[in-house]
């Protein structure tokens, strides 16, 4: 027992935590010592609450560690913490007040607190004018939030804590609100928080009146984050080496048994170590979930008319109403005149503003609204006053318009851009016929007859429908390959027993078996050759039989894509023969939902560069070159130089009658005698071999 009293646990109070952890009952009076302790210096610390207390501060973070072995005595620990970060976080001395939040993190990891109001404590404590604080509590909401929802969605938590967030962002203190915005942007981007009701409160970070938070709101909503591209670049290169790296390695080292072995087990563990990897979850973009995005749009432009932010801003929010107007093809016809007036070749970021202008174009825009837009880039870009670089990307732009919505260009424009296929520099001729080819596959009639090509099955078929005209199909348009191609295999399965019997006779007579081969090009030729032959009333009822008749797959689905595409080489029924080696790219597939700048920027024919330009490049690739000079070294590095160095150096008016310094102009007449007789010696000695 004495012993016992004499023991330093009263002050070491890491060891006795250590204790109690391994046997809490035997320490219960210990315990209930520091608590009392604890109890006296919280009320000391009420007194002076910004006074520094690093006596309470141990007392509190022991009590947090043990709390757990003695729930009974330490019920009410937790919520009197609460109440004192509550009513004094603003006048607590940072580092109590760090070690209070940390001690709530500790009890909340133990599941000793309701995570309701301590993550509401929590987004109150992001008022604090300290940086680290902010930090903390920002990684502690989000993985709470997280393990929250990891094993299922606890939709009444993230209700609560959604509704509280909405108010948050409309906090007075705009730390507090834009850290309540990574927050939940955080946990969108972590599939945690992926619903419609997220997005939509963060649309009110949009219109916020701090710049900050409204750079944040329009950044999530177009997708563009810095630190996750960086993020993305090193995981991938941290990855191993790859397939092709290891093929390589295999092709350039030597060619053994063993070797091969080798390539074999890392290729056996690349594929093993991919499929280990965490699939990609796809999702809708956030701008799908918007509930009213017309509603949005409209707000946007009108705070984009009246916006006095800088230009980086402006362009974000146009950047932002052309993809809500383009994806749900919004009516917002205020917003082509508001554009129009950037479309200037001299305008800062003037390709961006074109790629907004064609983002923003949809089919259900009325083309006298479009057709200024496409006059004014004509008018601006498209003059032989501009450079090639500027009329190219004016065309590209054009195109993008007109790909969108077609109505919008009128057959005189289109014969004046076509005309262009014939210009002297190569990107404006390139871009021309893109055009020509787009309007090719659109309607061929509004080209003049020495651009419209030789005729196909597409062509044939295209048509561009008046505005608001819709062509509702009730069935797939080239299905009816999938009958032909079953026709086809019944055929060949017939065929393969017919062949096959034979073959068993002959291998009885013979002793031998016959392999036979079927050529797939061959039935595919025949496939094309009868749909070409069939009538197209007759097209559209097998394809309407097949498309109601099953279901069909991605292969099925695949075949009638290239059943599609070959129509693209076919001729049109009494025209020429097949087309060939033409590229077919499908418009559907090479145009998504968003455009990208590269479309409006595309140049066939890389400028040629400046000789400023030319010479940095050349400047930077001698950077690891080695002079082609040898020096010679000293010996000894801090010896003299010699009286022959330091002459070398010496101005030549001071050695000008020095004996060492003469030109063949002064040379003695003895000199001259000496130098004609080893000339002439030289000669002698030629002649004679």
């Amino acid at each position: 027992m004495a012993a016992r009293n004499n023991n330093k646990l009263p002050l070491n109070l890491p060891q006795l935590q250590n204790l109690i952890k391994r046997d809490p009952p035997s320490y219960t009076e210990e315990f209930l010592q520091q608590y009392r302790h604890y109890q006296s210096n919280v009320e000391i610390f009420k007194l002076q609450p910004a006074k520094p207390n690093k006596e309470l501060a141990e007392l509190v973070m022991f009590l947090a560690q043990v709390a757990h072995c003695y729930p009974k005595y330490l019920e009410d620990f937790p919520q009197q913490l609460k109440e004192l970060l509550s009513y004094c976080h603003t006048v607590l001395d940072p580092d109590l007040r760090m070690t209070f939040c940390r001690a709530l993190i500790l009890l909340r990891n133990k599941n000793l607190i309701n995570p309701t109001s301590l993550l509401e404590l929590f987004f109150e404590l992001l008022r604090c004018h300290d940086k680290f604080l902010r930090k903390t509590l920002y990684t502690h909401i989000v993985t709470d939030i997280k393990n929250i929802n990891a094993k299922h969605k606890n939709n009444k938590m993230n209700t609560m804590l959604q509704s509280f967030m909405y108010t948050m962002l409309q906090d007075s203190n705009p730390t507090a609100a834009k850290i309540s915005l990574d927050v939940m942007v955080e946990l969108y981007r972590r599939n945690i928080w992926n619903d419609a009701r997220t997005v939509n409160v963060i649309t009110l970070a949009c219109f916020s009146k701090v710049t900050k938070i409204q750079v944040a709101g329009l950044t999530f909503f177009l997708g563009k984050d810095e630190d996750e591209k960086k993020d993305n670049d090193s995981e991938s290169e941290d990855d191993g080496p790859t397939a092709r790296d290891l093929m390589v390695r295999y092709a350039t080292g030597k060619k053994t048994t063993k070797n091969k072995k080798k390539l074999e087990k890392a290729m056996r563990v690349l594929k093993k170590h991919k499929k280990k990897k965490k699939p990609e979850v796809f999702n809708f973009s956030a701008i799908h979930l918007i509930h009213d995005p017309q509603d949005f749009a409209e707000k946007l432009l009108k705070q984009l008319e009246s916006s006095k932010e800088r230009f980086e801003v402006k362009m974000m929010l146009m950047d932002l109403i052309s993809r809500l107007v383009g994806i749900h093809e919004l009516f917002l016809f205020n917003f082509y005149p508001f554009v129009q007036r950037f479309l200037q070749p001299h305008q800062r970021e003037v390709t961006k503003i074109l790629l907004f202008a064609a983002q923003a174009t949809h089919q259900l825009v009325p083309p006298e609204i479009m057709q200024p837009v496409l006059m004014t880039v004509a008018n601006n870009f498209v003059t032989d006053k501009n450079s090639g670089e500027v009329m190219t990307v004016g065309i590209n732009a054009i195109k993008e318009i007109s790909a969108r919505c077609p109505l919008a260009m009128t057959e005189d424009l289109l014969q004046d851009l076509a005309q262009y296929r014939s210009h002297k520099n190569k990107n404006v001729v390139m871009s021309a016929k893109t055009l020509i080819q787009l309007f090719q596959s659109l309607n061929p009639q509004m080209l003049q007859k020495k651009f419209r090509g030789k005729p196909t099955e597409a062509t044939s078929e295209a048509k561009i429908h008046e505005y608001g005209e819709l062509d509702v199909k009730d069935y797939i348009p080239g299905a009816e390959v999938l009958e032909l191609e079953k026709e086809e295999e019944k055929n060949l399965e017939e065929d393969g027993w017919e062949t096959a019997s034979c073959s068993e006779e002959e291998d009885d007579e013979e002793g031998e078996w016959v392999d036979v081969h079927h050529s797939s090009d061959e039935d595919q030729q025949e496939i094309a050759e009868k749909i070409e032959s069939m009538p197209v009333d007759e097209r559209k009822a097998k394809a309407s039989a097949i498309s109601s008749g099953r279901l069909l797959t991605q292969e099925d689905f695949q075949k009638i894509r290239l059943a599609q595409l070959s129509k693209e080489l076919n001729s049109a029924p009494g025209k020429a023969a097949k087309r060939k080696n033409v590229e077919i790219e499908s418009d559907e597939e090479s145009r998504g939902e968003l455009l990208s700048l590269r479309d409006i920027e595309r140049l066939h024919k890389k400028p040629r560069s400046d000789k400023e330009t030319r010479l940095a490049t050349a400047l930077a690739g001698k950077t690891d070159r080695k002079e082609f000079v040898k020096k010679k070294s000293k010996l000894n590095p801090f010896a003299s130089s010699t009286n022959k160095e330091k002459k070398k150096q010496k101005n030549f008016m001071m050695m000008r009658y020095s004996h060492n310094v003469r030109t063949k102009n002064k040379r003695s007449f003895r000199e001259k005698q000496l130098a004609l007789r080893d000339s002439l010696l030289r000669q002698k000695k030629r002649l004679m071999k």
